[in-house]
């Protein structure tokens, strides 16, 4: 048992370091109406509450991997049902994996997209139309 604890220990320090985060100054979640269909797509920034329907949404944090931006964004956000004054969601939403903590709602449904990360996708262009067509690959 002291192997195995030590063994963890020495694999600690390797282990944080592939999971070193950066903050970033906002975000991106998806907004879903289950009653009416009504999809919207939120940029807020870090600290800002936006009113959706009867819910407030607080993003309190964005961070995605610091050596691979447009990788997994992970945001910490406070849902509150504005009527009743009740908590729907409090914590750590994953953009990888929406239903590991999901927001329990009848009506809504929030999901995190992204991070605003800095990182700009590099354009997509049109194939030259003066390139000749690949061979077709003949069958049989």
């Amino acid at each position: 048992m002291k192997r195995l604890c030590l063994a963890l220990m020495l694999l600690a320090p390797g282990l944080a370091a592939a999971q070193e985060m950066d903050s970033a100054p906002g975000g991106t979640l998806r907004f879903l109406d289950k009653v009416t269909g009504r999809v919207a797509d939120l940029s807020m920034s870090r600290g800002e509450t936006v009113q959706l329907g009867r819910l407030t949404v607080l993003l309190d944090e964005c961070r995605f991997p610091r050596d691979n931006p447009a990788a997994d964004a992970q945001a910490h956000l406070t849902v509150v049902e504005t009527e009743a004054a009740q908590t729907m969601f409090s914590g750590w939403m994953l953009a990888s994996s929406p239903a590991l903590s999901a927001m329990d709602h009848p009506r809504y449904d929030i999901w995190v997209l992204s991070c605003d990360s800095g990182f700009v996708a590099p354009e997509v262009t049109e194939p030259d139309p003066s390139d000749e067509p690949l061979e077709e690959i003949n069958e049989g």
